[in-house]
């Protein structure tokens, strides 16, 4: 490796996509959101997560960064499609990638506070989310996991 080269496991211009795992918390008719911390995109409305650990499934990452990030704790009804964040810098280059395997939950109680990797949380309607800024994407892994939940939904009362 060069002096200028980045390390394989930098996430500033790196050397592969990182795999990450997020949690859609549905209560209601309303979704968990958490405002980032950290760059990229702080201050931005998206959904807990991280970077999966090695010998950690992509849920069991997905509840892990929810009880890390704002102290809850939720049921996973099914894995949603994944999204891909590429932010380039001038010359084109990827500054940063995320491959960002979305969960589709159900509260289970209590009430977010957040982490040392959130700003801020918030419980927001599906209309409300669409005024925010938000993480390329979201809105359409909302639109997957409320569907998902609200067919977890039929599938226990029947």
């Amino acid at each position: 490796m060069t002096a200028d080269a980045p390390a394989a496991d930098s996430r500033l211009f790196p050397a592969r996509p990182f795999v990450g795992a997020s949690i859609a918390v549905i209560r209601g008719d309303r979704v968990l959101l958490a405002a980032r911390a950290n760059e990229p995109m702080r201050g931005v409305w998206t959904l807990p997560g991280g970077l999966v650990e090695a010998g950690e499934s992509l849920a069991e990452a997905a509840l892990r960064e929810l009880s890390e990030e704002v102290g809850l704790s939720a049921a996973v009804v099914g894995v949603l499609p994944p999204t891909e964040i590429i932010v380039r810098d001038e010359a084109g280059r990827a500054r940063h990638h995320y491959v960002v395997h979305p969960h589709a939950a159900l509260w289970q109680g209590g009430e977010p506070v957040a982490g040392p990797e959130a700003l801020g949380t918030r419980w927001a309607t599906l209309a409300e989310v669409a005024t925010l800024p938000t993480t390329p994407g979201l809105i359409d892994t909302l639109r997957a996991a409320f569907a998902r939940t609200a067919l977890q939904d039929r599938e226990a009362t029947a």
